[in-house]
Formats: C-alpha cells, structure tokens, sequence
C-alpha cells in the first residue's frame, strides 16, 4: 500500500516537472497566453489519471481561453508524458485552475493595506 503510494507520489512529481517543462519551453497553441504555472499534481493510485493544477496571470478571458488552450492540449500531452516518463499506460491529463495563488496575493495586498492604514494613523489602536 505505501509503495503504490510512494510511486504515485514519483509520478506525480515526474509528470509536473515534465508538464512545466512543456509548457516553459512555448505552447504552439495561441489560446494559451499570460504566464502559466504548474502548482502541483495529483495522480490517481492506478496511475490513469492525473489532475494537473496550474495558476495562470493574466485577465478572467485570458484564463478563460487559456484553460481551454490546455484542454486542448491534455491528449498532446499525455503522450509526451507517457514517452518522457517510460510508462507503460500514461495518465490522462487534465487540466484544474488553482486559485490559490491568486488567493494569497490578494490577501497579502489587503495585509498590506491595513499595515498602510495604521502607518498612516501614527499606529495607534483604539
């Protein structure tokens, strides 16, 4: 049970460096625009699946697009996976939006607002 945990662990990690590397090295497809990112990967234990999560920069139409840009291109790059990682059966991929990212950037600018705001008050708390 552990070892087909710590091999799909190995795969998952295989398949996100492969995914990024892919993605880093120019998308022929013109859908896929703004700057995309790999978060992380999950494989199913039977390692038939994999959900690739990424973040992407850019407006809520450039995501739009790009995301179907990607999804496009899953079947692409399965078998870009599968020859690159030696798999017998590669996963199939699909493409999730990780939000946490944008998240975390929209609350460090809100923490950072509130610094801001006491800075301008001489840091005083009533």
């Amino acid at each position: 049970m552990a070892a087909d945990n710590r091999r799909a662990d190995r795969v998952a990690e295989g398949i996100r460096e492969v995914v990024a590397t892919f993605l880093a090295e120019g998308v022929k497809d013109p859908r896929v625009v703004g700057i995309v990112t790999v978060t992380g990967v999950d494989v199913t234990r039977d390692l038939r699946h994999a959900r690739v999560f990424v973040s992407i920069m850019g407006s809520d139409a450039e995501r739009a697009a790009t995301m179907e840009g990607l999804a496009s291109l899953a079947p692409h790059l399965r078998a870009h996976v599968g020859r690159a990682l030696h798999l017998r059966l590669a996963p199939e991929v699909s493409f999730r939006l990780d939000e946490s990212v944008a998240r975390a950037a929209r609350i460090e600018s809100l923490l950072a607002q509130v610094r801001e705001g006491k800075a301008a008050d001489g840091g005083t708390d009533r």
